[in-house]
């Protein structure tokens, strides 16, 4: 991999990460139209995950730092019990990243026919999200501690689940979570949020694995220190401007055109492979 293909491919990272048409489908997308080698592949994606993580943490940062804050004043505030849901959406992808994880990966393998099934289940979710479903005995009401910050525990649950399920390539982790907060009631703004802070550790997690898998990239003998870099600074850089525009997104407009697009992709994928 040389310096302006791993430069393009931090872009497509930072730009999917966020953006509800999954970041790991097109990396392998764009790995076999720029004919990438794969020697090396995992410490670079390892190495623009943790860019983009970096993107959400400064996007976030005033809401991380006073949950933070909050949490250490040891009583039940709205900050504990943001944390603690957030806390619960993550019990899903924890059970299977710890008992599963190499059976899901042998399951669904890394190929751009399972790539394009999921980018279909993905367009299929945004769909049913953007539809004008009755959904007003699901939205929390009351300022009990069930109801508080605008998420249930039950639906910070079922959004997990639906994170959970998103460790199959194709499946976008961020359409995935933001159309399951949506389809079980969860306002557009609290999901928004939501659903990006409640990937942070999980993300960081899967990383941590991956670095105490095998992972090389510190020495940056495998692909090298440039290409490493270019790869971090342009996926940083993306994600700080997809973060900041789907959270805009997901506030005001429609997530069918995501939807239609991933459908357009996961075409052309069967089509062409």
């Amino acid at each position: 991999m040389n310096w302006w293909q791993a430069f393009l491919l931090g872009i497509v990272q930072g730009l999917t990460e966020f953006l509800p048409v999954s970041s790991s489908g097109h990396l392998m997308i764009f790995k076999e139209l720029m004919g990438v080698d794969a020697e090396g592949f995992l410490d670079f994606t390892v190495t623009v995950h943790m860019a983009t993580v970096l993107s959400t943490i400064v996007v976030f940062w005033s809401v991380i730092k006073n949950i933070v804050k909050g949490f250490f004043k040891f009583s039940y505030n709205d900050e504990t019990d943001y944390l603690f849901k957030i806390i619960v959406s993550m019990i899903p992808v924890g059970i299977v990243g710890v008992f599963f994880k190499d059976k899901v990966e042998s399951l669904f393998g890394n190929n751009l026919f399972t790539v394009a099934i999921f980018l279909i289940i993905t367009a299929v979710l945004l769909y049913l999200a953007d539809k004008p479903f009755n959904r007003k005995d699901k939205v929390c009401k009351s300022a009990g501690s069930d109801c508080r910050n605008g998420i249930s525990y039950w639906q910070a649950f079922v959004v997990g689940i639906g994170q959970a399920c998103s460790v199959a390539p194709g499946l976008s982790r961020s359409g995935t979570t933001i159309a399951t907060g949506l389809i079980c009631g969860v306002k557009r703004e609290v999901i928004a949020q939501f659903s990006f802070l409640m990937v942070l550790i999980p993300i960081i997690g899967e990383q941590f694995l991956n670095i105490a898998g095998g992972f090389s990239g510190l020495s940056g003998d495998t692909i090298g220190w440039l290409p490493l870099t270019m790869g971090f600074i342009s996926a940083f850089l993306s994600g700080l401007f997809a973060c900041k525009v789907m959270i805009s997104i997901v506030k005001k407009a429609k997530l069918i055109w995501f939807s239609l697009y991933c459908l357009v992709v996961a075409l052309l994928i069967l089509i062409f492979i």
